[in-house]
């Protein structure tokens, strides 16, 4: 009978951590500046998605 199991290597789960804290850290400084309930939401939202608008921007920045 053969071993159906496979080994699974997990790559990049310290950059996971990484961005899961600094997504933490965004949160809590976004939260921390609303005044109001929406104002909390999107800056819940904008914790989630501010690697990719630096990203872009940084991008953007260095297109000549």
């Amino acid at each position: 009978m053969s071993d159906s199991s496979t080994n699974v290597i997990s790559i990049g789960s310290s950059s996971n951590a990484i961005y899961g804290l600094g997504a933490l850290g965004a949160a809590v400084y976004y939260v921390q500046q609303a005044v109001g309930f929406w104002a909390s939401l999107i800056g819940i939202f904008k914790a989630l998605f501010w690697p990719a608008m630096f990203v872009y921007k940084l991008m953007e920045m260095l297109k000549m």
